[in-house]
Order: structure tokens, then C-alpha cells, then sequence
């Protein structure tokens, strides 16, 4: 087996299990809260992370993702608008709009839709960090998010 072909293997399982983590999370998640459905797919986010991953990142890490959204660039985070708790509601910076929690436990449409999620990270990605976030940075932030 070539070296490729390994990383491939190593890739595909990565997703199962990421895949797999997410089902047993959410299934346990959604037993115990008020929500009525599963807050989102377990494989529509493994779609999502595999358009990352074919873009040539990944392995996609939760606590990056967490670490991200934490990252202050001149006084700007994800914090600023959605603040560090993402079971709580946010508010715009400049409208002062309220916005919806960002955790698909407390959000159930949160995270459902791949055009929305791209449209987001690259609005909220520009105004953070004044610049378009990379598909290994999306991959991990997705990946928290997904698991909050």
C-alpha cells in the first residue's frame, strides 16, 4: 500500500468516526433537551466536512475549532457577535440584531444548510479576521459547533 493510498484509508475512516461520534453525541443530545428532532445531520456535516477535506485539510479537531472562535484579531472574535457560550443568544455588533444561538442543541436549523454555512464564514470570517477562512479553519470551527 502506497503512502497515498494510506492517507486516503486514514482520511475516510476520520470521517466514519467523526461521522459516527456525532450521530452517538446527537442522538444522546437530543434525548435529553427539549428539542424535538435531531438539531442537524450527522451526515450532512460529514458532507460538509468532506468538501473541506477534499480542499486538502483536515484532520478536523474540535478544540481548534474552539480555539478559533475564541481568537481575538483587533478587538474582533466569533465572541464579539455569538458570544463564548454558544447556547446563548448574540447580538450584531453594528445593528445590535439578535441572533439565534449558534449550537444546534438550542438552534434545530443551525448548521443544516452547506450554502448558508458558506455564506457565513465568509461574511463573518472577512469582518473577524479580514480575510476568508481556510477549509481546515471551517472544518474545525463546523466540527465544535456541531458537537455544542
Amino acid at each position: 500500500m502506497n503512502r497515498l493510498t494510506r492517507h486516503t484509508n486514514k482520511s475516510r475512516l476520520t470521517i466514519v468516526a467523526i461521522s459516527t461520534l456525532l450521530l452517538t453525541s446527537l442522538s444522546v443530545s437530543a434525548a435529553n433537551s427539549k428539542v424535538q428532532s435531531l438539531p442537524l445531520s450527522a451526515e450532512r456535516i460529514g458532507t460538509q466536512l468532506q468538501s473541506y477535506q477534499a480542499q486538502g485539510a483536515g484532520p478536523f479537531t474540535a478544540a481548534a475549532g474552539q480555539k478559533l472562535w475564541l481568537q481575538d484579531m483587533d478587538g474582533r472574535s466569533c465572541t464579539s457577535c455569538h458570544t463564548a457560550k454558544v447556547t446563548n443568544m448574540g447580538m450584531h455588533q453594528n445593528t445590535r440584531k439578535p441572533i439565534d444561538p449558534m449550537a444546534p442543541s438550542i438552534t434545530a436549523d443551525r448548521l443544516t444548510d452547506s450554502a448558508k454555512i458558506e455564506k457565513w464564514f465568509t461574511r463573518n470570517c472577512n469582518w473577524t479576521f479580514k480575510r476568508d477562512c481556510t477549509p481546515q479553519e471551517k472544518g474545525d470551527a463546523l466540527l465544535w459547533l456541531s458537537l455544542q
